[in-house]
């Protein structure tokens, strides 16, 4: 194996791979030095190269620790390790004549759990004592490293330039995966375009460049289906390190994703102009999101929507059509709710206690306001922080059921809360006067025969 041939590679490894050339060039001289000692190497040596990426010349040096008396372990330590180490061995083979374990099997070192430093065995292969290191180093100290220069080689047998290309593959993969770590750990909380590569039961496995990310079945949305092949947007969640190596978590239920979507498709959003206050989102089926404008003249939201819809339609369609309500943010909490509480028209808001409050709507827009499985009124409330408590404007009537019933005409919605009070009552009613009704038509029946 020819040393020089290494220069020509370099720049086409660093480039194919996405790695600096240092670090290919750190890459070789590990390489280089395992198949050094492969060939000319002893063992429990630790070899050092320098390669030089303009000549081709590499130096070699042998590295040893430098040690003194209280860094070693005693020979009656030794012995009572070589013991122990003989007493597991005997347990396990019974019968068997127990050996010593040979000095220069023991562990280099050994940590101590009470906080004593740490210990070795001496090995005059790994390690020098301090007197004979000071002779050509004098000042040098305990526990430093010396460098001692070694004949350099050029040429290394089959077995040594295996080794050393095993080494260079792993070095580079464990180099790309740092390199993908690092960048992906840096893009958190982004949005990425990814193109669909695989689908493993409810799991969907994203080509988002460098590597792949995973999309989990908790941070999909309901009732979008996939497909190899289809481009999408996903938020960057975060980057997992595990013993195989980073993990990109991918996500399209993130209540971030609408708010970075929207920075794509509105410039004022991405210029700061347009503020996104706060987002309260139930994915695959509706968002709202509060805006206000740092700037007068600014319609925040007429910003979103666009020129005919233009701008908000293409965040809808990359959501699979979900719905989306801008709202303005107010500082006065009835304007916010108010206005949270869009496309229903409010007559009143009265805020009674901290974070409660009571809403007053006409009769007809009582089922708009509280919506489809009171998901209206709960992404108000999500959206507000506040607890929403809807009521008819029609106190008479509202009076006479109290009497009547002992129940008020009302809808309460806290922040994940499921279907409101007042809705699931309405339903009570209309099968109870469905019942009613059947039996009449029964009575009168029976009569005419």
């Amino acid at each position: 194996m020819d040393i020089k041939s290494f220069k020509g590679a370099l720049g086409q490894i660093a480039e194919q791979r996405g790695i600096s050339p240092e670090k290919v060039i750190e890459t070789i001289e590990a390489a280089i030095a395992t198949a050094y000692k492969k060939d000319y190497g002893k063992k429990g040596q630790k070899i050092k190269a320098k390669f030089n990426a303009v000549s081709g010349e590499v130096k070699f040096w042998q590295v040893k620790l430098v040690v003194d008396e209280s860094m070693l372990y005693t020979e009656e330590e030794i012995e009572e390790m070589s013991r122990s180490q003989g007493d597991r061995g005997s347990s396990m083979e019974s019968g068997k004549e127990r050996k010593e374990m040979p000095k220069d099997e023991f562990p280099s070192f050994a940590e101590a759990t009470d906080g004593q430093a740490k210990k070795f065995v001496f090995n005059e292969e790994k390690h020098i004592m301090l007197e004979d290191a000071k002779k050509d180093y004098p000042k040098i100290k305990a526990g430093e490293e010396i460098e001692i220069p070694l004949v350099s080689k050029q040429d290394y047998g089959r077995i040594a330039a295996q080794t050393a290309k095993q080494v260079i593959l792993q070095k580079i993969r464990e180099a790309e995966k740092e390199i993908i770590s690092a960048e992906y750990k840096s893009r958190e909380g982004e949005i990425i375009s990814g193109i669909v590569q695989r689908i493993e039961g409810r799991t969907v496995f994203v080509d988002i460049g460098k590597t792949l990310g995973i999309l989990s079945r908790e941070e999909q949305i309901p009732g979008e289906f996939y497909r190899p092949g289809q481009r999408l947007k996903l938020y960057i969640l975060k980057v997992e390190d595990t013993p195989k190596g980073s993990v990109v978590m991918l996500s399209r239920a993130y209540p971030k994703l609408i708010s970075k979507l929207f920075e794509l498709e509105v410039p004022e959003i991405a210029a700061g102009t347009v503020v996104i206050k706060s987002i309260a989102r139930e994915p695959g089926f509706r968002t709202k999101i509060a805006v206000v404008s740092e700037e007068e003249g600014v319609d925040p939201i007429g910003a979103c929507v666009g020129q005919r819809g233009t701008r908000i339609m293409a965040v809808i369609n990359e959501l699979g059509g979900e719905k989306i309500d801008v709202i303005s943010w107010q500082e006065k909490p009835e304007k916010y709710i108010a206005n949270a509480l869009a496309p229903a028209k409010i007559i009143e808001v009265k805020v009674e206690e901290k974070n409660t409050a009571v809403v007053m709507v006409p009769e007809d827009q009582l089922s708009l306001a509280i919506g489809k499985d009171g998901r209206n009124v709960r992404l108000a409330a999500n959206l507000t922080g506040w607890k929403i408590d809807i009521k008819t404007s029609d106190k008479v009537a509202e009076d006479g059921e109290k009497e009547e019933n002992n129940e008020p005409a009302s809808a309460e919605a806290t922040a994940g809360e499921g279907k409101p009070k007042k809705e699931k009552k309405e339903k009570k009613a209309k099968k109870s006067k469905k019942s009613e009704e059947t039996k009449e038509e029964s009575s009168d029946e029976e009569k005419a025969e």
